[in-house]
């Protein structure tokens, strides 16, 4: 798929988007739990490489991703801001040192170890969005309900998910049509022209009606699966979960190992727990 929704009702043709969904979404779990376990660089730095490259051989569309980009870092560069202005030492209690680079005040100083936090917290966080991003973007909400039931997630609740994640583009596709008329209409919606309040106010005029039509629509949804007997029976299988391909079988190891990896951390932060939660290689 050349250009991307951020929720795909249809495959691709990439070797990411051609695996299962229990692949997709077994993989997706480890690696996160992975990323909250550990604060090592060692580990983050190559999982931030296969994130990237990963997302990249999808082939996302530039456009829609680069405003969630700039979004997701600045925000996380304006919460490093905030705790360096509330604690411009923390790298002390963290990575277990206090090397000075220099000095503003004789309160806000600035140091390797907080410099050092800092680095791998945002490298962290920023692995774990474009693997978010790489996950959301190869998978359709058929196959999202399906990977989550081969975790035991009862699929009723599965299916909820994927009826949630399938009419957001919908809406979304409505909104703009509806914007779009709007504007035709003589309604100002042009940033330059229009203070931001107003166009707050303009749009929420616009959703509020496709709320209340998409509850409408559920209720519908509803009462569809009642009549087909939706939830008599304690199991389903899923349309869109295929057999496993060559992928699939070549995935298996990779995040067999990626949960290998989880539970030795974990067990080596339960038995010989740090010191200090970050390592520092100047001071290990």
């Amino acid at each position: 798929m050349d250009k991307r929704l951020f929720i795909n009702t249809k495959p691709g043709n990439t070797f990411l988007d051609k695996l299962t969904g229990k692949t997709k979404v077994r993989t997706f779990l480890i690696l996160v739990f992975l990323l909250i376990a550990t604060w090592d660089i060692r580990l983050i730095a190559p999982l931030f490489v296969l994130a990237l490259i990963a997302l990249l051989s999808i082939h996302p569309d530039p456009k829609k991703m680069w405003g969630v980009t700039i979004f997701i870092i600045v925000m996380n560069l304006f919460n490093l801001l905030l705790l360096w202005l509330v604690s411009p030492d923390y790298g002390r209690d963290i990575c277990g040192g206090s090397t000075v680079l220099f000095r503003i005040t004789d309160f806000y100083i600035v140091t390797s170890e907080t410099l050092w936090y800092f680095m791998v917290r945002f490298l962290k966080f920023i692995t774990t969005f474009l693997i978010s991003m790489t996950f959301i973007q190869s998978i359709t909400p058929s196959e999202m309900a399906a990977g989550l039931h081969s975790v035991k997630i009862p699929y009723k609740i599965c299916t909820i998910i994927s009826i949630a994640f399938r009419y957001i583009p919908d809406i979304t596709r409505d909104f703009n049509n509806i914007k779009i008329s709007m504007q035709a209409r003589g309604m100002e919606l042009d940033p330059k022209k229009t203070k931001l309040g107003e166009r707050l106010k303009q749009n929420v005029l616009i959703l509020a009606p496709l709320i209340i039509t998409s509850f409408d629509r559920v209720g519908n949804i509803s009462n569809a699966m009642d009549l087909r007997g939706f939830g008599k029976k304690k199991d389903r299988t899923y349309y869109s979960e295929h057999e496993d391909t060559k992928g699939d079988k070549i995935m298996m190891p990779v995040y067999l190992a990626f949960l290998a990896l989880f539970i030795f951390v974990v067990v080596m932060n339960t038995v010989h727990p740090g010191a200090y939660e970050v390592w520092c290689p100047w001071i290990a």
